[in-house]
């Protein structure tokens, strides 16, 4: 764990939540805040100690916002609707997820618009300081009226209640908070409510998933260069002029890193000249344009996420400048579904492309002059065969997956909450489309490796050779047909790594924060 980072609610950057989910560092807000959460807390206070109806405050909740509740139950609401909204179900949120969802909750809290008390900060900064980390089933929210599922399971643990991780084991939390150090708390008025309405843990999941999928398309980049030398297919696609005509940013960018890892390739040069071929197939031609373009969605993506990550989406909303509280509706987490539905379709077509290539590394009739299915000795052997089948079944659940989400809705809680924005599906699959695509990925470096080393003595850029020596650190070349299932989980587990961008050099690529 990295040291602490303490951070201003309403300027937080793309950086440092990427810090945040990367290194799972603790996190603090800045002390500036805490006066304007003194304040609106102190308005909440005085407003469940009076006689006009607030919602959440002192009524009931969705369809029960018209019954009052006594003065003396307001504590006995709060928790009350924590337990009974700890309905998640399926499988557990991971760790790292868990804890940006928490600290993007205290972004939230820090604007000093939800009116929770500060000492209710402070003890989800020492559950972050302290590695205490509520287990949250992933399935339950519909992305209105905010993730209450996910969150009530993350605010259970500051009442004693559910379970969290601590000293590597998974406890009640009762005894994971007395073995940290730690004590319950009881929420006062509106608490409960300010903790549970809201985006985190649809922003949180759509965020991990940006961070991936931006991985993996900087992967695709190389897998992509070495395919081409495989294929000895042209770079002259990828001049400059062609993409500074068309405009795009992703594609400019793309096109100067795939120039840049194909830098002194001699296998390009061996067939400059007196090459019969005229155009290379879409999957090598256009790879600045197609991955150039999920760049740039992944940046519109991350720039809706960076602002959600600094707003207030509980409700109702305290303005203590004006002494209110006023209802509204910015838990519905509609632009976290839009985002998270653009994520996935970037996802889609990354390894869409990337497994054309593939295909056409294995096919005699494409390769220009390499084994059928890249072995040596084919026939008696099948080479990267049913590799490349793999390939096709994860794209193609893949393509399956990235069908819009945010389209759906569902009327819920008797009809009051009656459109609701399913960002919660639409982050949660991105987990298995990035671990589908990283295999993708996986794949074609190992295919467009053995192509390129069967075109020795020739040699690809020095660059690219990096990454094939990263690569055989783990997986041998491929001579007779030996068992692959390894290899193949080896190479994908390369690609999630990050360890091909290392190898060639983390400054070849874009940034998320260049394209925005």
């Amino acid at each position: 764990m990295t040291d602490m980072m303490t951070l201003t609610p309403g300027e937080i950057t793309l950086a440092d939540l990427e810090k945040i989910y990367r290194t799972q560092c603790p996190v603090k807000l800045h002390r500036s805040s805490q006066h304007g959460v003194d304040r609106a807390a102190l308005i909440i206070t005085e407003a469940a100690a009076g006689e006009p109806a607030v919602y959440g405050v002192n009524t009931g909740f969705g369809k029960l916002a018209s019954t009052r509740i006594p003065a003396g139950d307001t504590a006995k609401l709060q928790r009350n609707l924590i337990l009974s909204h700890c309905c998640g179900v399926g499988k557990e949120t991971p760790v790292d997820i868990v804890r940006l969802m928490m600290a993007l909750k205290l972004f939230s809290l820090g604007r000093g618009a939800s009116g929770v008390r500060w000492e209710l900060i402070e003890l989800v900064e020492q559950l972050l300081e302290r590695n205490v980390t509520p287990v949250v089933p992933q399935q339950g929210s519909v992305g209105a009226s905010g993730d209450l599922a996910p969150l009530a399971h993350m605010t259970a643990v500051l009442l004693g209640e559910g379970e969290a991780w601590y000293g590597g084991e998974r406890l009640p939390s009762n005894i994971a908070l007395e073995r940290a150090g730690l004590v319950p708390i009881e929420l006062g008025p509106k608490e409960g409510l300010g903790f549970i309405n809201g985006t985190q843990f649809s922003t949180a999941m759509a965020l991990a998933g940006l961070f991936r999928a931006w991985d993996s398309a900087r992967s695709s980049l190389v897998t992509g260069a070495l395919s081409t030398d495989s294929a000895m297919g042209s770079a002259a696609p990828f001049r400059e002029g062609i993409h500074t005509l068309r405009g795009h940013a992703g594609q400019i960018a793309a096109a100067q890193t795939l120039r840049a890892l194909m830098q002194g390739s001699d296998i390009r040069e061996s067939h400059r000249v007196g090459d019969e071929r005229v155009q290379d197939p879409y999957c090598i031609r256009c790879q600045p344009q197609v991955v150039g373009a999920c760049l740039d969605l992944l940046a519109q993506s991350a720039k809706t996420l960076e602002i959600e990550a600094n707003a207030v989406t509980d409700n109702p909303l305290v303005f203590y400048e004006d002494n209110a509280i006023i209802s509204g509706g910015n838990f519905h987490a509609e632009p976290v579904a839009f985002a998270a539905d653009q994520i996935a379709i970037a996802i889609a077509e990354l390894g869409s492309i990337a497994q054309r290539r593939i295909a056409l590394m294995v096919d005699p009739a494409l390769n220009f002059g390499l084994p059928a299915f890249l072995s040596p000795n084919p026939g008696i052997n099948s080479g990267f065969m049913i590799a490349e089948v793999t390939s096709a079944a994860l794209m193609s659940e893949n393509k399956q997956r990235a069908n819009p989400c945010s389209v759906d809705s569902t009327p819920t809680s008797a009809n009051q909450e009656d459109h609701v924005s399913m960002a919660a599906h639409g982050a949660c699959r991105l987990q298995d489309m990035n671990d589908n695509l990283a295999r993708i990925i996986g794949i074609e470096l190992l295919t467009a490796s053995q192509g390129v080393e069967l075109r020795g003595p020739i040699k690809t850029s020095k660059t690219l050779q990096h990454a094939i020596s990263r690569l055989r650190m783990d997986c041998e070349s491929l001579g007779d047909d030996r068992y692959l299932a390894p290899d193949l989980q080896k190479a994908g587990d390369i690609v999630i790594a990050g360890d091909l961008i290392s190898a060639v050099g983390r400054d070849l690529f874009p940034t998320l924060e260049g394209l925005r």
